[in-house]
């Protein structure tokens, strides 16, 4: 499973700090010098976090933060953005524009590191892209791709192969199942639905679908998605 965090920072010797510190926490690091740079790693790698200097050269931080929240409509990344600007109409405008959180140079790495935990805590469950044996599911852009090919998911297939990609081994009941799918209007469905969207999910995310590797059976209670 992975956390990606964009740090788009200009001065080498921070972005390198900030890099340090966020691999020491098992996060996945993206970066960039300056804003263009950084429109082109947001696009290519959907991170889940950006940590954003404001002064930076091309795009400035306030023109890149403009861009994610107008431009693309993008409410759901994370952003932390960092100020030598310490004022506190400084701070307002900063998360009026959008941001998240607003750190003050110099900032304490350790703090940084608590904020971006908290902020994942919040919104995590969105925007982790899970990786296993080939198969890959991507939250936020509702995307799964197998073997690098991309594959058409109902919602309900969707929803179903995430809870069972987040939670890998993990015995669930059909009655389990029902109850994370469908709303409580709608929990009058039978057992045999379940049965038919891991049926037409094997067929999609299978090599063989009458012989499933992935998502198996457990007879008498449920099903598992099998990772070694």
């Amino acid at each position: 499973m992975e956390k990606t965090v964009l740090v788009v920072e200009d001065d080498d010797m921070i972005r390198n700090l900030i890099r340090i510190y966020l691999e020491k926490n098992k996060y996945d690091v993206i970066e960039a010098e300056d804003g263009e740079v950084a429109k082109q790693r947001f696009l290519k790698h959907h991170p889940c976090l950006i940590i954003l200097d404001l002064m930076l050269p091309k795009v400035s931080g306030e023109q890149f933060c403009e861009w994610i929240r107008k431009d693309l409509n993008n409410k759901e990344v994370s952003i932390i953005m960092l100020s030598a600007k310490s004022q506190i109409g400084d701070k307002v405008n900063g998360l009026r524009m959008g941001a998240d959180n607003y750190v003050t140079k110099p900032f304490n790495p350790d703090e940084l590191m608590a904020y971006v935990e908290a902020m994942l805590r919040r919104t995590g469950q969105f925007c982790q892209k899970i990786t296993y044996d080939g198969l890959c599911i991507m939250p936020r852009k509702r995307e799964v791709l197998l073997y690098d090919k991309s594959i058409h998911l109902t919602k309900h297939e969707f929803n179903l192969l995430y809870l069972f990609m987040s939670q890998p081994n993990n015995v669930f009941t059909r009655e389990q199942l029902v109850s994370e799918l469908y709303s409580f209007d709608e929990q009058n469905i039978l057992d045999r639905t379940i049965d038919a969207h891991i049926k037409k999910l094997r067929e999609k995310i299978e090599e063989i679908p009458s012989k499933p590797k992935r998502i198996q059976t457990i007879r008498g209670m449920g099903y598992k998605f099998v990772h070694a």
